[in-house]
């Protein structure tokens, strides 16, 4: 039989070809139990081949009917939902969001549904990719219509949320739902990180929200690349590196200033899950600046509400994680931006350590991260950092009256004294890095702030400080402190060396451990920055260690038990490995809600307004 001069029999059928009757038609006999052309209906909305005239037909007779589509109808709408639209002609995105926006409107107990069906699309389309000989399903990175896929799915997103304001208490758990799993492609991760904060533009009601769950995911990342994995692979790499390098000479004459290849090789990271982690980080610190910043120049307002919602994910995910390398460095480039900024975490720090209500561990955490900010942070001026010394040293002396006039025998327990410990290492470390600066342009008037601080009443106080903190920082604060007269410490290190420090029992159960090496469990949250490609915006930020080279500086051989390796470690901001370290938990520090630390609280530290 022919038809039009075809073949019929023979002949693949064109697909403009439509079987069954109109939407409303199929909708009604499937009303009266004839299910015939309403499977047939699902079955060619399926059509992987599927026209554009096709959809655009279809969708304008779904709107027609759109009243009828309810719940009953589950199933024929999720086939709608899943016809691909994205990265169509413009009729058919415009078709499609006029039947989306009709839809939400007229029955809104698809609202969730059409809202994963857009969420789905934040990612690079699936490809199977070959790993190891074993196919792993993955993201297209090569896809060079994603910009503008991503630009239909928010203006799909936005029309929903202007039909339904209640679109942002939906979304969330949407958004929580469909993130990638951290062991995707670095692309994918940061093609929905980047999609996730662009939401937060047009719906800034979620942005606090969204940023907990990126930052959450981060710090998955970051603590499961430890600084010294990361070291150890990008050692490892530098040969393999040079190596494709010299090959690449031998096979091609190429002038290595010419290659455009190799800034973009270099920099990658070795370590695949510290890969993963840059690429977020050029997103998170691209944002932050973005948000901040319109035309070029600050926006108070914005930057002020951005900081809000940060220091809210700080406290809440940052600051409790021990070991987070990099995801902190968020806050610190948002503070770089205005030293008003910077204050207001110090402030903010500051109150969380002094407050005895706070977890002990919280108190040590806030301790460790004021110390690290004042020492790292190049744009706190000096007169910044003596403000948060006083407040410090104020509060320090104080804690050590209090023990004074208690008439109790003080003893050095860190579960009981934790958060005087880690405040006193806070000092030293911040005088360790700034002590050059606070000298500098009048010797003599900075000898005299130092020696006003009475470090000597510190350190030779009987809970003994210098034999809790890191050996390292106590070696090199004692070398400091000696070449400028301010207090002498080696006769109490040299003390301490011949005692081992108290025992006490892990929280996690089990025998006695003795503590030696590192016994607050002492972290420096803002240790060089590993990551190269967002460290490119850390690194004018960042004061690096500058190597003592006066010999006087160097400790006595008997003040020097603690090893060499622990000052090399120190000087290339690491910590030493805790061997036999006690964990550091809340629970571990209950009977600190009993100790004394909770006298008078010092007036705010700065009265600088935004």
């Amino acid at each position: 039989m022919e038809i039009d001069g075809r073949d019929f029999l023979n002949t693949p059928p064109v697909k403009t070809v439509r079987f069954g009757g109109s939407v409303a038609e199929t909708l009604a006999k499937h009303k009266q139990g004839d299910s015939g052309d309403y499977e047939l209906l699902k079955h060619q909305l399926a059509d992987p081949d599927i026209k554009d005239a096709q959809i655009i037909n279809w969708l304008q007779e779904f709107r027609a009917c759109v009243t009828q589509l309810t719940k009953d109808h589950e199933q024929l709408i999720y086939t709608v939902l899943r016809l691909p639209w994205v990265g169509r002609s413009p009729a058919v995105v415009e078709e499609y969001m006029a039947f989306l926006s009709n839809l939400v409107s007229a029955q809104t107990v698809f609202l969730c549904a059409c809202l994963k069906m857009v969420v789905s699309h934040f990612t690079p389309k699936r490809v199977t990719i070959c790993e190891g000989g074993v196919d792993i399903s993955d993201s297209d990175d090569e896809d060079e219509n994603l910009p503008r896929n991503f630009d239909q799915c928010h203006q799909a997103l936005q029309l929903i949320a202007r039909y339904v304001p209640s679109t942002s208490h939906f979304l969330m758990p949407v958004l929580k739902e469909n993130f990638p799993f951290i062991q995707k492609s670095s692309r994918t991760l940061e093609c929905y990180v980047h999609n996730l904060l662009r939401v937060t533009v047009y719906i800034p009601s979620i942005r606090r929200d969204v940023l907990e769950v990126i930052v959450g995911k981060m710090l998955k990342l970051d603590v499961g690349a430890s600084r010294s994995d990361i070291e150890e692979a990008e050692e490892n790499a530098v040969p393999n590196q040079r190596a494709q390098e010299q090959a690449e000479e031998g096979l091609f004459d190429m002038d290595e200033d010419m290659s455009t290849d190799h800034p973009c090789r270099t920099a990658e990271m070795a370590h695949p899950v510290a890969e993963r982690l840059d690429s977020l980080m050029v997103v998170l610190l691209a944002y932050v600046k973005d948000v901040s910043h319109v035309n070029g120049s600050l926006h108070v307002e914005r930057t002020k509400e951005l900081y809000r919602d940060l220091l809210s994910v700080f406290d809440k995910l940052i600051l409790p994680t021990h070991a987070s390398c990099h995801v902190q460095y968020s806050l610190f480039y948002l503070c770089s931006f205005r030293l008003a900024l910077a204050e207001a975490f110090l402030d903010h720090l500051w109150k969380t350590l002094q407050n005895p209500s706070q977890p002990a561990v919280l108190r040590q955490a806030a301790a460790g991260y004021l110390g690290s900010f004042l020492a790292r942070a190049k744009f706190i001026p000096v007169p910044t950092v003596r403000a948060c010394l006083d407040l410090l040293l104020s509060w320090i002396h104080r804690y050590i009256d209090s023990q004074d006039s208690s008439g109790r025998q003080a003893c050095c327990d860190i579960s009981l004294h934790g958060p005087f410990y880690t405040a006193c290492q806070a000092v030293f470390y911040t005088l360790i890095f700034r002590h050059r600066a606070m000298l500098e342009g009048n010797m003599k008037k900075g000898l005299e702030y130092l020696q006003s601080l009475n470090l000597e009443r510190v350190v030779m106080c009987q809970l003994n400080p210098l034999k809790v903190c890191l050996p390292s920082v106590t070696s090199m604060f004692a070398a400091i402190t000696r070449k400028y007269q301010v207090v002498f410490c080696y006769t109490i290190i040299e003390r301490n060396n011949r005692h081992m420090l108290p025992v006490v029992r892990s929280s996690a159960g089990g025998d006695c451990v003795t503590t030696n090496t590192n016994p607050l469990d002492s972290f420096f949250p803002f240790d060089p920055y590993l990551l190269k490609r967002s460290g490119q915006l850390i690194e004018p930020l960042y004061q690096v260690w500058e190597e003592l080279a006066d010999t006087e500086l160097l400790p006595t051989k008997t003040s020097q038990q603690g090893s060499r390796e622990d000052e090399d470690d120190f000087l290339y901001g690491n910590t030493p490995k805790t061997e036999g370290i006690v964990g550091m938990t809340p629970s571990s520090y209950d009977s600190n809600l009993r100790s004394p630390s909770s006298v008078g609280s010092p007036p705010a530290a700065f009265q600088r307004q935004f």
